[in-house]
């Protein structure tokens, strides 16, 4: 724990170094300030910029790399070292189980949740000419649109989500497929050609949302994060990670979850109730499994549509591909 030469504390931010996640940073920095002088919270902040694994290979495949946590694990130390006070992670980075000690001691509210097509002409996924050649990172994006069109010749690009768009032209790109919250939040929404619907591409575990990890044993920060969550958000993620936790999944590997809260159907009981979608897809698109299921319990609908996939057969696909 830092501490100014007034006395207050510095709360020291680990993050990957990259544009957008410097930039969604800033932006939780930002409101945590004003969560500061709400509540009378004597806080300053520094930013402490990380390098992982996932950012240093940048030629091969993320699902060739290996492992899970591509982009979480050397935040993480600095987490349990000491090095810093909490991490902002893209929610759909971190692997379901988080290292003893630490927690995930806030969902911010979430942020646009799709994947979209950023393309050379504009246009949908529709408007693509046959054979088109589309760059995607992500096994669940490639594995959805090639069973929506099969046509399509899915090239794998690496890097952040800037050079990605540079790509499409220096390339020869058709179309590169994004998440619509990294572009939400870098201010270039006007960039976006169309939104894929989620009937058609559902979401990763936690797309759109950011987990802000802290130690268990840092009640100031836990306090502080506490303040900073959205119950709604929290609910919709803790059952996507449930889904994946029961899968026993990566974040590089074709499986989808998208989870939104609606009030109960009964009148003024108050109860909030979950309806949750979830996917698992082979590789060349060929097979896709889908459930939608309905209940309260966040970890129990998540393992439920689990269940019903691997009944179906999600685990022997995930199998064969090392997921």
């Amino acid at each position: 724990m830092a501490k100014a030469a007034s006395g207050q504390r510095v709360i020291v931010v680990g993050t990957r170094q990259s544009a957008l996640a410097l930039t969604q940073t800033g932006q939780v920095i930002d409101d945590l300030k004003e969560i500061c002088d709400k509540h009378g919270f004597d806080y300053t902040f520094e930013i402490k910029k990380i390098v992982t694994k996932g950012d240093r290979i940048l030629d091969v495949t993320l699902s060739k790399v290996g492992g899970k946590g591509l982009f979480v694990k050397e935040i993480e130390q600095a987490l349990i070292d000491g090095d810093i006070d909490m991490a902002v992670h893209s929610m759909k980075d971190m692997p379901f189980e988080l290292p003893e000690g630490l927690i995930n001691g806030s969902t911010p509210k979430r942020v646009d949740p799709t994947d979209c097509l950023v393309t050379r002409e504009g246009g949908g996924l529709a408007d693509l000419p046959i054979g088109a050649r589309v760059g995607t990172s992500s096994l669940r994006r490639s594995s959805q649109l090639k069973h929506a069109r099969p046509d399509l010749r899915l090239e794998s690009i690496r890097g952040n989500i800037d050079s990605r768009i540079r790509k499409l032209e220096t390339e020869g790109l058709d179309a590169i497929v994004l998440a619509s919250a990294g572009m939400t939040r870098m201010g270039w929404r006007e960039k976006i050609s169309s939104v894929v619907p989620t009937d058609v591409c559902l979401p990763a575990v936690g797309q759109g949302a950011l987990g802000i990890e802290c130690r268990e044993n840092d009640p100031e920060i836990r306090e502080l994060l506490a303040l900073y969550n959205d119950k709604e958000t929290e609910l919709a993620v803790r059952a996507e990670r449930s889904f994946l936790g029961a899968l026993n999944g990566g974040c590089q590997v074709p499986i989808g979850a998208y989870c939104v809260v609606r009030e109960s159907a009964e009148s003024g009981s108050g109860e909030r109730q979950l309806v949750m979608t979830g996917m698992v897809g082979s590789p060349d698109g060929s097979l896709i499994l889908k459930e939608e299921k309905r209940g309260t319990d966040p970890e129990q609908l998540g393992r439920d549509v689990a269940a019903v996939l691997i009944e179906r057969g999600a685990d022997r696909i995930l199998a064969d591909i090392g997921g």
